[in-house]
């Protein structure tokens, strides 16, 4: 089920850390002339892959209360497949998600463990931010996740999230390229 979350992008308030989980899209089709980029779906093979590493995850513990998702069909989808896997109850869509969209008034305002579903550079981007590294310093991978909390005491969190895991598909999927 997918909602719409077109106002405030604001997580429900919990105690302790915010719990942040990165999930970029897997992989999609090639883009084609004469075809919306935010139209491209996730390919077969993708969609498998991706469904895998959700139901890995969320084997491990990763799970959220609260899920927001780029409108994009490839990462509407990948959120989707996130539910589906019981890694978070239902999605809910944000256009500050899009390609070269202004997640900040999301983050900023995120309490208790939420999942973003996303594209790059604009994930990793946001993670290095977060952490205080270099913009080029972190990469995901199609279907990789990226794990951080922070003290959501703190105004803004940029620079004092704490990089608890960077996950490649290949790493939860053995035997996985």
């Amino acid at each position: 089920m997918v909602k719409q979350a077109l106002t405030a992008c604001v997580s429900v308030p919990s105690c302790g850390l915010v719990d942040l989980l990165l999930l970029r899209h897997g992989i999609a089709v090639e883009r084609h002339q004469g075809t919306d980029d935010s139209d491209r779906p996730l390919t077969p093979l993708g969609r498998e892959r991706t469904f895998k590493v959700c139901c890995r995850l969320r084997d491990l513990g990763l799970i959220s209360d609260r899920l927001y998702s780029s409108p994009y069909r490839r990462a509407r989808e990948t959120a989707e497949l996130a539910v589906k896997s019981g890694m978070a109850p239902a999605v809910e869509l944000a256009r500050c998600l899009e390609p070269g969209g202004d997640s900040w008034p999301l983050v900023e305002r995120l309490q208790g463990s939420c999942l973003l579903v996303g594209h790059e550079p604009d994930l990793s981007r946001l993670a290095a931010a977060l952490i205080g590294a270099p913009s080029a310093g972190l990469r995901l991978r199609k279907a990789g996740l990226c794990h951080l909390h922070w003290d959501p005491s703190h105004q803004d969190p940029r620079g004092l999230a704490q990089l608890q895991g960077l996950l490649r598909p290949r790493l939860l999927l053995p035997g996985c390229v």
